[in-house]
């Protein structure tokens, strides 16, 4: 038996964040990143909307890119001095999945990252909460996952249950009008490779398989254009990633993931998540397809793209060559040295980062086996 899990509600389009003015409670806490979305005024419109509704309103701001277990303990403790009986995330998906493991704590303080897999708390006992990205690429805001960084380990770890799914996402296209260029690439790959992933996982069903297969093509025909500065596709890439996060939470995720999550801390210079997964689709993609039925799920979503090819593996590597070509017009490295790795840390780090990818819980669900010798020759491909 599964089940298919939603946020309650998703409200999208424009003026979405006024579904803020209508909701019942005491008090909200708003939590967000550094500055971005005090500078663009959305801090604001949302306390604004809040406090119209008869609520008081608290800020816990300062989340960083990967959230450290520090700044959650410092966010959860936040949450119990204020008491809300909302919490609002409002900021690209490391604020939304820091304050996912914040509100954990908040519900029960004494709860234990070693256990949570077997006692979660129980949740909604304090607080209800609502996501609302700013960013177009995690769909944290539609998952029940979220992904924090043990900074001493140089790791990041999921915290899963699905407690955690948003009692309310809010897609508003206004908050991701103003995107850098280098976010743009990065989220939207990042979606990518969830979409992909899910349409190939063990664990996939036929309703993530529409989400995922809608998410491909959305984001193959809005990347570049976003990329460019057009709105409206701008505005497509946003309910894209949105469509490539409920894929995944229901069909889970696979290899590049697990490799992704790998490097990001664990280099001098650290490695985007979404470019990390950008730089590994296109391997993943062909190690996959080896299978001759995961390169038959591949060829149907090149031919969902008009790729040309004779045969399923024809197809699969077309639409690896497609990713690779995307990735060089976002101006994503197509390798660790083009980025600025060294060769001497990444030999250094290879046998740390392959065990890492081997032990991520994300790989248990990639339709090809892989050992350790094979990950560090994959990973190692990438140099």
């Amino acid at each position: 038996m599964k089940r298919l899990l939603y946020p309650a509600q998703l409200v999208i389009g424009e003026d979405a964040l006024s579904v803020l003015g209508t909701l019942k409670g005491k008090k909200a806490v708003i939590t967000t990143g550094s500055s971005s979305m005090r500078k663009q005024g959305f801090l604001d419109i949302t306390t604004n909307y809040l406090k119209e509704a008869g609520m008081d309103v608290a800020v816990f701001d300062g989340i960083e890119s990967d959230p450290t277990l520090e700044t959650i303990a410092k966010g959860a403790a936040f949450l119990q001095q204020e008491e809300p009986d909302w919490i609002i995330a409002l900021g690209g998906g490391s604020t939304i999945d820091a304050t996912k493991v914040m509100w954990i704590f908040y519900e029960e303080p004494n709860a234990k990252y070693e256990t949570m897999r077997t006692d979660f708390p129980t949740l909604r006992q304090k607080a209800h909460f609502i996501a609302i990205p700013s960013t177009s690429g995690t769909g944290s805001e539609v998952t029940f996952f979220a992904v924090v960084t043990n900074a001493e380990k140089h790791i990041k770890f999921p915290v899963a249950n699905p407690q955690l799914m948003p009692d309310i996402a809010i897609l508003d296209p206004a908050l991701v009008k103003n995107l850098p260029q280098t976010q743009i690439a990065n989220t939207g790959m990042d979606a990518m490779t969830h979409a992909v992933e899910a349409y190939v996982s063990i664990q996939r069903i036929p309703f993530s398989d529409g989400y995922a297969m809608e998410a491909v093509k959305l984001l193959s025909n809005n990347i570049l254009a976003s990329y460019k500065g057009d709105l409206k596709a701008r505005e497509q890439m946003h309910y894209a990633q949105s469509m490539a996060g409920i894929a995944f939470n229901n069909g889970l995720l696979g290899i590049v993931h697990a490799m992704a999550h790998s490097i990001g801390t664990i280099f001098t210079k650290h490695v985007p998540h979404g470019m990390g997964n950008a730089m590994y689709l296109p391997i993943a993609i062909r190690f996959n397809a080896q299978d001759e039925v995961i390169a038959a799920r591949y060829a149907e979503l090149a031919r969902a793209l008009d790729l040309t090819g004779e045969t399923d593996a024809e197809l699969a590597e077309a639409f690896a060559v497609h990713i690779e070509s995307l990735n060089k017009s976002l101006g994503i490295p197509s390798s660790l040295s083009e980025y600025g790795i060294s060769k001497e840390e990444f030999d250094e780090k290879i046998a740390t980062i392959a065990t890492h990818a081997m032990n991520d819980s994300s790989l248990r669900n990639n339709p090809v086996k892989i050992d350790y010798d094979g990950m560090v020759k994959l990973m190692s491909s990438l140099f």
